[in-house]
């Protein structure tokens, strides 16, 4: 099957793309084509006009901050995967840039494209979620900054409107000092280049990785494609912080996780089987988060 007939535009600038979203009736942006392009061949959607993002540079970038890092929404998941300063300053996003799909899609593929599509099961909603990042939101009329804990909202429905795009993405660095915090990303997939069945992402910050026992100052853990949206277990979190990391709050931590996830069953995967793999995988995110963060 092939697309309906559309008209493509391919601005240069972000307020040619603007101009366009608040002109055109029915128009789609395509960021890195790595989704869009498959459901339209299978008539899913059938939009008029396809606002092409690929030309517009000034919103490709990683640019290192006072207070974070703000990264353009058509920056590729190669990029982001590749970033010397990511790397060290916040290695969860190149590791949850590195375990997309296969090289041809991380070359291509972007991170506003990802966040825009909103799938619970995406790696940055996730990641970016733990980091407490935020979202610049533009259309013609204004810039608003929106949480990432407020941005999604319902399953693939989020709080961007129909006339405005994702600009960047912010990540603050203060509260998470490399030299005493460690994160990761890990995730379960039934095979390569497949969507995750679970991923975890945490963060943990201790208050002296020198000490025999560190006691965890702070811990984050969010899980993707468990729940209708990118999901926070504070409740979870809690039960970490104060004291040293041991095998008995990481079992409280499993058992809570997985008595909050609200998972779908798929295929390979039913809905026990997730919850059960949600509490596992946010138990191991959180003792490599722990061992980073001590050494």
């Amino acid at each position: 099957m092939k697309p309906a007939p559309f008209t493509h535009h391919r601005p240069e600038t972000v307020t040619e793309v603007l101009e366009l979203l608040a002109e055109l009736e029915d128009a789609e942006l395509l960021a890195g084509n790595q989704s869009l392009g498959i459901v339209m061949a299978n008539r899913l959607a059938t939009p008029d006009h396809l606002v092409d993002l690929n030309g517009v540079d000034e919103l490709v970038g990683i640019e290192e901050t006072d207070d974070g890092f703000q990264i353009g929404a058509m920056t590729t998941h190669r990029t982001l995967e590749r970033s010397e300063r990511l790397a060290e300053r916040l290695p969860m996003l190149p590791e949850a840039a590195e375990q997309i799909a296969g090289p041809s899609v991380r070359n291509q593929g972007t991170i506003g494209g990802s966040i825009g599509e909103a799938d619970p099961a995406g790696n940055y909603p996730t990641a970016l979620l733990a980091l407490e990042g935020s979202l610049t939101l533009r259309s013609l009329e204004e810039r608003r900054t929106v949480p990432v804990s407020d941005y999604f909202i319902a399953y693939m429905f989020t709080d961007l409107r129909e006339e405005e795009l994702v600009e960047s993405v912010t990540v603050p660095t203060d509260p998470v000092p490399p030299e005493r915090t460690g994160m990761a990303f890990l995730e379960l997939k039934p095979a390569a280049q497949t969507w995750p069945t679970v991923s975890a992402a945490t963060v943990v910050r201790v208050d002296d990785p020198a000490a025999d026992e560190p006691v965890v100052e702070e811990a984050r853990v969010a899980l993707a494609n468990a729940s209708d949206v990118p999901l926070r277990v504070e409740d979870a979190e809690s039960i970490l912080e104060g004291e040293p990391l041991s095998e008995e709050s990481l079992e409280e931590v499993a058992t809570t996780v997985t008595d909050a996830v609200d998972p779908e069953g798929e295929m390979h995967a039913d809905r026990e089987y997730k919850e059960e793999v949600a509490g596992e995988y946010a138990r191991r995110s959180l003792e490599t988060s722990y061992e980073r963060a001590c050494n």
